[in-house]
Parts: C-alpha cells; sequence; structure tokens
C-alpha cells in the first residue's frame, strides 16, 4: 500500500478551508491531520503540525498566512498559500498551471505556491495570452470589472448576505473598491506583465457563488490580430488541451439569451472563456466559480500537480 500524503489545513473553518477540506473526500491517498478546534489559533500547535505534514494549505487573513511560514521547520514541507500574502514574491511558485510550462513546472517542483486571488484568476486568464502573444501592448490602459456571488467575502460578509433582516442595498449588486486599491491589483499587474494596474471595478451580488469577470478592448489600440475572429483564435490555440480551462466557441453566448451569468459556473472548478463583440470592441470574459478555480478548486488543483497524480482528481469539472 503506497503512503498517504499528509495533508494539515490552517485555517480549515474559513469557507476556502471547508471547501479543500470537502475535496479530500472520497480520497484514499491523503491523510488529513487534524487540529483541535480550541487549539486551531495555539502556535506551539499549529507549528507542529505545519512541520509533520506533507503539504500545508494555508487558508488565512495575510498577516497570519507570513506567521504559519514562519513556522516552517521541515525542509519537506510544501506550502500552498491561499491568502494574497505571497502572490508576487520571489521564490514563490504562482498557482495557475495553464499560462505556461514554466508556471506548471515551478507548481510542479515548488516548495512555496501562491494560489491566485479569485478576480485576478478570471483578469490573468484574459491578459496574460493577450499581452504574451504580443497582441496586447504591455502600455495598454487595461479596464476591468467583475461580478461575483457573496460567498468570497468571508463569513462575516456571508452571515450578513444570509441575515432575515439585512440592509435593503443588500438585495442588489454592490461595487466596491471605488479607491481603485482592491488587494488584487498587484498580482493583476505583474503576473499579466502590464506596466501599470489596470483600472477595476468589482460588484459583489446577491448570490452564494460564481463570478464573471470581463475586460473590454478596442481593436485599434492592439499591436496585431485585430479581428473578433483572430483574437478567438489566438485564445483557442492558447488553452487548447487544457482540462480546466475552456475557450467557448464565438457566439457561445448565444446559447444562454445573450447573456452571461455571474453564477453560471457554480460548483465547477473550471473556467470558461467567452470572446463578444464585434471587430472594433471585443469582451473578454471569464466565467467560473469563485470557490473553485478561483480558491479551494485552484489550491487542489496545484496540489495534485505536485503530487503528480491525476489534476483533476477530487474536483468537478
Amino acid at each position: 500500500m503506497s503512503k498517504k500524503t499528509k495533508i494539515f489545513i490552517d485555517g480549515s473553518e474559513g469557507t476556502t478551508g471547508l471547501r479543500i477540506y470537502e475535496r479530500f473526500e472520497g480520497r484514499d491517498d491523503i491523510e488529513i491531520l487534524k487540529i483541535d478546534s480550541e487549539l486551531r489559533k495555539d502556535v506551539n500547535e499549529r507549528k507542529r503540525l505545519i512541520n509533520e505534514s506533507d503539504i500545508t494549505f494555508l487558508c488565512l487573513p495575510d498577516v497570519a498566512a507570513k506567521e504559519s511560514v514562519s513556522l516552517v521547520e521541515n525542509e519537506n514541507t510544501i506550502i500552498i498559500d491561499a491568502s494574497t500574502a505571497h502572490r508576487t514574491e520571489e521564490g514563490w511558485a504562482y498557482g495557475f498551471p495553464e499560462l505556461s510550462e514554466g508556471h506548471k513546472e515551478a507548481i510542479k517542483n515548488g516548495k512555496r505556491i501562491a494560489v491566485p486571488g479569485c478576480y485576478a484568476t478570471g483578469f490573468i486568464s484574459l491578459v496574460y495570452p493577450m499581452i504574451a502573444e504580443g497582441i496586447m501592448p504591455a502600455d495598454y490602459p487595461v479596464t476591468a470589472f467583475g461580478l461575483s456571488g457573496y460567498s468570497g467575502a468571508g463569513k462575516k460578509v456571508i452571515a450578513a448576505y444570509e441575515a432575515e433582516e439585512r440592509p435593503a442595498d443588500f438585495d442588489a449588486p454592490r461595487e466596491y473598491a471605488l479607491t481603485q486599491s482592491h488587494k488584487h491589483l498587484k498580482e493583476m499587474k505583474k503576473i499579466s506583465g502590464l506596466t501599470k494596474e489596470p483600472c477595476f471595478s468589482p460588484i459583489i451580488c446577491d448570490y452564494y457563488s460564481g463570478m464573471v469577470m470581463s475586460v473590454p478592448v478596442y481593436t485599434e489600440l492592439l499591436s496585431k490580430a485585430k479581428t473578433l475572429e483572430e483574437v478567438h483564435q489566438m485564445f483557442t490555440k492558447f488553452y487548447e488541451g487544457q482540462q480546466f480551462v475552456k475557450v467557448m466557441p464565438l457566439d457561445a453566448e448565444a446559447g444562454e439569451g445573450n447573456m452571461l451569468a455571474g453564477n453560471g459556473c457554480s460548483g465547477f472548478d473550471g473556467l470558461k472563456i467567452f470572446i463578444t463583440g464585434n471587430d472594433e470592441r471585443i469582451v473578454l470574459s471569464s466565467q467560473f466559480d469563485n470557490l473553485g478555480k478561483g480558491a479551494s478548486g485552484a489550491a487542489i488543483q496545484c496540489m495534485n500537480v505536485v503530487l503528480g497524480c491525476a489534476e483533476d482528481k477530487g474536483l468537478q469539472l
């Protein structure tokens, strides 16, 4: 019988941690190292379990995630961090294997892996190929907007949305991060290869999970591939053969009433890309689950890459 991989989830009672734990149900290659609930903030107990594990998932606020990394003394322990803390740090693999073979190899061989942010996942899936293939100049004035279910905002916000009595404005979509200081902007810029941060408007909506991220572009400002069909062909080729990222056919959204629903990929661990518009104005859109490819699902995918097992093991595609 093969040896089981020892897993510790630091922050197992948060939304991301719980969803990671759920994805281990039925897996016979994993041994979960559990922490007593009354000791989950005990530094010495966390340190013991982190160093006893083969892989530790960090599902914590940034400050706590950095503290957990400082507790690692076992050089063989692999950290997969779902917080914002290390996504642009040197020495950390960025957990988006579909971007390039280099990204996948860094995950496969890395001891420190940062799981992308949810909005960043959608944004980078669209902008990275455009820049990497020389279609969009790095100094393009990128704008973006995203719709998301409320589950990505944490336990307090989830409780507020699901309360019997809540403010009336919770019934409608709400735009936030109005000061252009969203925590995902740093990785959006760096990982995509942009020279400046995009102008980004996130919108939280009254449904549980799923999101759509959109980047509108003027073709006259692109370097090449200036037609809708040419841009679609580039994306199709770029993600050809990828299991988790699928480029949908042109006009695929017509089958959904010419609309993209924010919750259209809820419960799904992959990501769909839609190229819409016309030869003058194109909208690049990604549809996925903020708790799937945007968080817990991506974390498990990274672990599967590290372990060399089927990349979709324990995931929903």
